[in-house]
This record gives structure tokens, sequence and C-alpha cells, in this order.
């Protein structure tokens, strides 16, 4: 049971309360939501995205799914799913597709979709595919002090 050490020392740092739910590997944030017992409104999944050769994180509910026209809309300009070489370049602490859906200790803007904004707690991927992250969601602000809202996705 760990988390990436990036963010963890930036947990630590902030002073986040945060506590760890090992669970059965997974592949996807939905099936970690399902590993872990957790409704997946509550599971925050997080999508590299490439802006323009610059790096950049949507941050939604693993019951959802990205709507990239929305987040373009949003965003005022186009932007595309980063590939899978790109995310571990700048996640060389995670695994793939267990990209923790904090910005700032990776040196990211972040777009959070309000339908997070509504949990009063939420968990997320730490970096593996068999830990989440427990936090309540006065924590995961701050975990993303800067980030930028708006409504980019769908239930599936």
């Amino acid at each position: 049971m760990t988390i990436a050490p990036t963010l963890q020392k930036y947990m630590d740092k902030q002073g986040i309360r945060y506590k760890l739910v090992p669970h059965e590997p997974t592949l996807s944030a939905l099936g970690s939501a399902h590993a872990g017992h957790i409704p997946s409104d509550r599971l925050a999944k997080a999508v590299v995205l490439n802006d323009g050769g610059r790096y950049k994180l949507a941050v939604l509910p693993a019951s959802h799914h990205l709507q990239l026209s929305d987040l373009r809309t949003e965003l005022g300009h186009e932007i595309h799913l980063a590939t899978e070489p790109e995310a571990a370049e700048v996640f060389p602490d995670c695994a793939l597709g267990a990209v923790p859906p904090v910005g700032a200790c990776y040196g990211l803007d972040v777009i959070i979709d309000t339908s997070i904004d509504q949990q009063q707690e939420l968990y997320f991927e730490g970096g593996d595919h068999a830990t989440l992250v427990h936090v309540n969601g006065a924590e995961f602000a701050r975990l993303n002090p800067q980030a930028q809202h708006g409504s980019f996705s769908a239930r599936t």
C-alpha cells in the first residue's frame, strides 16, 4: 500500500489529512471504485491533457466520461488527450492509468468538473492500481487551490 512519493511529499507539506485505502489491483478508476466499495461518483479520476505542448489535468468522477468538446468550450481553445508516453513522462513515479488528480505537485494546471464540487468526501488513485487516497471535500479543494472549475463530463 503506497502512493507516489511526489504526491505524498506534497500532501504532507500541505498538512492534508488523508487515509490510504488498499484494494485489489484494478485497471480503471471505475474498477477501483468497485474494488474499494466506494460510490463511483466519489472517486475522482484524472485525465492528462496536451494543451499545445503543455500538460494539464481534467478531474471528473469515475462514474462520468470526459466530453472533450465541452472541455474545449470551457477552456476556449483546442486541447487533446495526452498519449500514454506523455503521461508517463509527466508522472514518472505513477503507474500508467493511476495518475492522481492533483496537479500542483507536478506543476500542472487543473480543471475540475463541477460534479466533483458536490462531494463531501472523495477518493482518488494515489499512483498505483491498488491504493486509493481518501480525503474530505475541503481537503481535496486544498490539493488543487488554483483549479479552474467547469462542466465537461457526462454520466456513463
